[in-house]
Order: structure tokens, then sequence, then C-alpha cells
């Protein structure tokens, strides 16, 4: 056991030694390059730090922006004027119509028995008319005879050759012939006046008929519609909306402290958020006489209560001056961020 022990420390012993570790040197560079290049970069990071900071307040010493705003447009609602039946819808949801298209039809029937009555009483009126005037002429003829025959009696009466009585008797005639035609005129004035009444009733109950037939009031897309064939339907019930797809506006929500220097005319970039790399080109149109808390349906009351003071906001209207772009359709309620240049 003892010469196996000193067997294994004699070869140890023969082993070389082990060499020295190598220097560190080029670590040490390469620790030195990595710092140099963070530096660099720090360095660089804040220049374009501070070249954007000063891009940033130069732009909004020359700009307002606010991303409180929306697309506006014209929403035309679709109304009957009659009640009725619906017998026939003629469009669809999303559907593009033009201005007089026909889109729902009510039940007609009931109106054109109306129309009918209507024109039997003007014509009944009318044949009133024609009889009245023939008394008319009839009373005319007779009023003319009877002052004739005043007219002789009149004359023999100073020749003593008919009595007073006679005389008497002629004027009566005549002046009942008179009172006749006075009235057979006056019977005429009534009935064309009954006509008159007749052709109203007519052109009210054909008016009442057209109303059947409800069309687009404007070029436009069909949006929320909630009617159906066989639903019947009051006057002024709601059926459908269309959205004009040509008069578009923006309405922007600016904070009152960002309106010291805005006015009418001054340039506006949109941005629509559906569009991201397109821009807008509008104009200022008008600015809102109130703020929109004012319209609201519970307008806020600083007299009562704890008072916190908040930034109001007034909306700021901006039309389009650039032409509608057919591949960027603006719809109405679209989100959109407004930049007005300041001058």
């Amino acid at each position: 056991m003892k010469e196996v022990q000193k067997r294994a420390a004699s070869v140890h012993e023969l082993q070389p030694a082990p060499e020295p570790h190598a220097p560190r040197a080029p670590r040490r560079r390469g620790s030195v390059v990595r710092r140099v290049v963070l530096y660099g970069v720090l360095a660089l990071l804040a220049a374009a730090g501070t070249i954007f900071g000063i891009k940033t307040v130069l732009f909004y010493s020359h700009h307002v922006e606010t991303d409180d705003a929306q697309v506006e447009g014209h929403i035309d609602p679709v109304l009957p004027r009659v009640a009725g039946y619906i017998t026939a819808v003629r469009v669809s949801d999303n559907q593009h119509v033009t201005a007089g298209d026909e889109l729902v039809r009510i039940d007609p029937h009931d109106f054109e028995s109306r129309v009918s009555m209507a024109r039997a009483a003007v014509d009944n009126a009318r044949a009133a008319v024609t009889v009245a005037q023939a008394k008319v002429e009839s009373a005319r003829s007779k009023s003319t005879k009877a002052a004739q025959d005043l007219t002789r009696a009149a004359a023999l009466r100073e020749q003593k050759v008919v009595s007073a009585q006679e005389f008497d008797a002629a004027k009566a005639a005549a002046d009942a012939a008179a009172a006749d035609y006075n009235a057979a005129v006056r019977e005429v004035g009534a009935v064309q006046a009954q006509v008159a009444q007749r052709q109203a009733d007519l052109d009210y109950a054909t008016l009442q008929l057209s109303y059947t037939a409800i069309t687009a009031p404007m070029n436009g897309v069909v949006s929320k519609k909630s009617v159906e064939i066989g639903q019947y339907v009051q006057a002024g019930q709601p059926l459908m909306a269309v959205v004009e797809d040509q008069d578009v506006w923006v309405v922007a929500n600016f904070k009152e402290t960002q309106l010291r220097r805005m006015h009418v005319g001054q340039p506006v970039e949109v941005q629509v958020d559906a569009y991201p790399h397109v821009v807008f080109r509008g104009r200022v149109d008008s600015i809102g006489a109130a703020t929109g808390a004012k319209f609201s349906l519970l307008p806020p009351d600083n007299a009562t209560g704890n008072f916190v003071k908040v930034v109001q906001r007034i909306p700021v209207k901006v039309l389009f001056t650039d032409p509608p772009d057919g591949t960027h359709p603006l719809r109405v309620g679209m989100g959109v961020t407004a930049i007005v240049g300041l001058q």
C-alpha cells in the first residue's frame, strides 16, 4: 500500500506544471469599445430627443390639435305622412339610393277610394253650377220682360189708359223678377264656392294618395331600416334613415384654452383613424357659440355643490376643401384628429 502511494506521488511530480493565465488586455479593450458605443448611442438619443422636443415646441406654437373630433353629415329620417299597412319595401340596409327613389309603399286602396269620392263630389258641384247658371238665365229673361211691362204700364198710366192697380201689379211683378234674378246670381256664387271646396277636398285626397309612395329625400345610403311588409305604421313613425354620402364635415371639440388664436378660415389637416396614412385638407368654417356641456342632457350647474374647475370644450366646424375621395370614403361618425394651423 505504501509502495502504491509512493508511485502515485512520483507520477504526480512528473506531470508538467500548468501554464500561467493569458493576459486580459484584449478583454479590457472590448469593454472600452462597448462603453464608447453605448455613450455614442446615448448621445445620439439625447440629440434626437432634443431635436424632437424643439420641433414639437415649434410645431405646437403654430398649431393646435385634438383627437376629440368626428365626421358629421346629414342623416335624413324617412317618415310616413299617412297611416296604413306596408305592401312593399323596395330597399335593403346599406343600399345606395337616389333622391326620389321609392323606398316603401303603403296600401293605397283606401286613399284611392277617397279620391274617387272626392272627384264625384266635384262633378256634382259642377253640375249644380250648371243648373244654377240656367236658373240665372231664366230669371234674367223674366226680369227683363217684367221691366219692359213696367215701362209700358207707366206710359199707359200717364195716359190714364191703365188703372193704378194694374200699374202697381206690373211694378210688383218687375220687383219680384229682379229679386229672383239676384237670388239666382247669389245661388251661382254659393254653388261655385262649393265647387272650390270639393276641388280642395279632391286635391287633399290626391295628395294623401301620393304619400302612400314613400321616396328617398336625398342621395345617400339606407341605414337603420326597421320596416317590413305587412306592418301597420302611423304617420310620423320612423321607418329608416338615409345618410347623405356627399356633404360631410368634421366637428372638432377643442379646449377653450386652444381657441385664443383660432379664427374662421384657418387651414386644417384632418387625419381619419380609418386611414392613418392619408391626410385630408380643410378649413375652419365656424366656431361654436357655447360649450358642448351646455347642450348635454344634464348641463352642469356650478352654483350648487362642490365646484371643480374643468377645462371646457368648444365645437369647431371644419369643412373639407379637397373634393371627395372615392377610394377613402368618409362615413358619419368616424373618429378623426384635427390639426389647425394658427396664423
